[in-house]
């Protein structure tokens, strides 16, 4: 009887050894089907993303094709309107803004800027000590004035080091003694880094072309700028909806000049600060 007895629980243990490398079994599996599945919707995620941003990219260069149309009636305006262009599975919505059309800080003249500090509501002193602070922090003269707010600036705060340089990037001009989030957040819609000059008059947003007005009250003698034929400087948004709820934004500025080797450069791509 002992004997049986031993065997039974020899073929107790041996089943229950049985079970449990199969419930380890199992485990294995259930981990190795959930590794599987996670690697493939990442594959897929990884997919549709690229998708989409070759579908952004493909709207950028449609645009280029079509602002080079040598028939001014074939070319799309740069009025910020929506195109909106399916490339594959991708569905891309793309607009166009004209960047001489706005004011760049690091080139325009002192009264643009000033003028347009006092249309978006600065006082007339403050948008002036704006405007000169403006101009020490980019590296340009503004006459002797500029010299006297620099001596005040070393005495009120003796470690305010502006860069006196142009800045790269619309952000930067948070550390100008003077300016303030707001005033900030007001003037970037109407700035940018690749208008040469003063902002062209005939694509000015009304906000610039009220400032171009006044600006030419301040200064009577400053004549303004005109655009030139066949060159333009663009800011381009795309954002492309692609497969599986993916979604990709571009933006870029494009210079189109004829007499550029392939008739466009690619001159940025942009993010949220610039």
């Amino acid at each position: 009887m002992s004997g049986l007895r031993a065997t039974g629980r020899e073929r107790g243990f041996a089943l229950l050894v049985v079970l449990w490398t199969l419930v380890l079994i199992a485990f294995l599996i259930a981990r190795l089907t959930a590794a599987s599945t996670t690697e493939t919707r990442v594959a897929a995620n990884l997919a549709a993303n690229a998708a989409a941003e070759a579908a952004a990219d493909g709207a950028i260069y449609q645009a280029v094709f079509q602002l080079s149309a040598a028939q001014a009636q074939d070319r799309w305006a740069l009025d910020g309107a929506a195109h909106e262009i399916r490339i594959g599975r991708s569905l891309v919505t793309l607009r166009l803004y004209n960047e001489a059309g706005l004011v760049n800080p690091n080139s325009a003249s002192p009264v643009i800027v000033e003028a347009l500090l006092r249309v978006l509501g600065a006082d007339p002193d403050s948008a002036a000590n704006l405007t000169m602070s403006i101009a020490q922090w980019v590296g340009k003269s503004y006459g002797p004035g500029l010299q006297t707010v620099a001596a005040q600036y070393a005495i009120a705060d003796p470690n305010y080091r502006p860069p006196r340089v142009p800045v790269e990037s619309i952000g930067e001009l948070s550390g100008v003694r003077g300016m303030t989030p707001e005033m900030l957040a007001a003037l970037r819609p109407h700035l940018t880094l690749f208008a040469p000059g003063d902002p062209d008059p005939a694509t000015s947003d009304p906000t610039v072309a009220a400032a171009l007005a006044l600006g030419a009250q301040l200064a009577p003698a400053r004549l303004p700028a005109q655009g030139v034929p066949g060159i333009a400087t663009i800011r381009m948004n795309a954002v492309a909806h692609g497969p599986g709820n993916a979604q990709v934004a571009r933006t870029v500025v494009v210079r189109i000049d004829p007499s550029l080797a392939n008739g466009y450069a690619i001159l940025a791509t942009l993010g949220s600060g610039d």
